[in-house]
């Protein structure tokens, strides 16, 4: 494995050496790890595929990714389960926009390439709290046929958010496809924007999850008023019919168990003077 590298902040990479997850991996799918048979099991979304390397992106917000943070080439992951989930429906829809945001960027030159490659005109608009926080923009670039940047605070491309340029995006072109990646308050309003329009819309949504395979329950969504299962029937999902209120109360759900847990790895790693696993 590649040691962790900083692509942002707070946000960061590994290349994780998989080789049933890079044969069999395709856009959309994800992997649950667990990075010692004391760890919990975290799903991260296959973000690129080298030979038999799998890249991996997160941000580093609670222990488990802040542990995941600190490992260094040649370090080891106790389990990789995967590629699991339903990959996105890439097909030849016409204009398509791939819109990501922070973290959720990671997910996006994946299904900007394959798109493009089914033969879609690909536009990508990436978005962010201020610059410091953007990744892949050059990669985003390559994988799509334009590109168009946006932070809050307007410290880097347009002045606003995502969901504003993807509104000017449709308001001078048709736009047959559209999917949405980043948090679940970002997806909703960027989400509301095609709603009028009636453009299929995706979005990949992030519940708590498990077992990655449809037995435990934790990740089940409201989509259309029926009960779903992001890991299996997911995770991406019609966007005009998900619940994303209910979506991000469920988010919450273990907020004070994950905070404590941050507390005590801080704590320990502070005690020991160096924090990591080392394999």
């Amino acid at each position: 494995m590649n040691e962790a590298g900083q692509l942002a902040d707070k946000i960061f990479q590994l290349w994780v050496e998989a080789p049933h997850v890079a044969r069999h991996a395709l856009p959309g799918q994800f992997m649950v790890i667990r990075i010692d048979e004391h760890g919990e099991r975290v799903p991260l979304t296959v973000s690129a595929v080298d030979g038999d390397l799998v890249r991996i992106i997160f941000m580093a917000v609670g222990k488990t990714t802040h542990q995941l943070s600190t490992l260094k080439a040649g370090d080891f992951i106790r389990d990789v389960a995967g590629p699991l989930g339903r990959p996105s429906e890439i097909r030849s829809y016409g204009t398509c926009v791939v819109v990501g945001g922070g973290a959720g960027i990671a997910s996006c030159p994946i299904i900007a390439r394959a798109a493009r490659e089914a033969g879609n005109h690909v536009i990508g608009i990436i978005g962010a709290r201020n610059a410091g926080f953007l990744i892949l923009e050059d990669e985003m670039r390559e994988a799509c046929h334009e590109l168009l940047v946006a932070t809050d605070d307007g410290s880097r491309g347009f002045h606003g958010f995502a969901a504003d340029v993807l509104k000017k995006v449709i308001g001078d072109q048709k736009v047959d496809c559209v999917w949405i990646i980043g948090p679940a308050i970002m997806m909703k309003v960027t989400s509301g924007v095609t709603r009028p329009h009636k453009i299929r819309t995706f979005v990949s949504l992030n519940p708590i999850m498990v077992d990655g395979t449809g037995m435990c329950g934790s990740c089940r969504v409201m989509v259309g008023g029926e009960t779903k299962f992001a890991c299996v029937d997911g995770p991406e999902f019609d966007a005009h019919l998900v619940d994303f209120d209910l979506l991000m109360q469920r988010q919450r759900t273990y907020f004070d168990e994950e905070k404590t847990a941050l507390e005590r790895y801080h704590e320990h790693t502070c005690r020991c003077g160096e924090g990591g696993h080392h394999g």
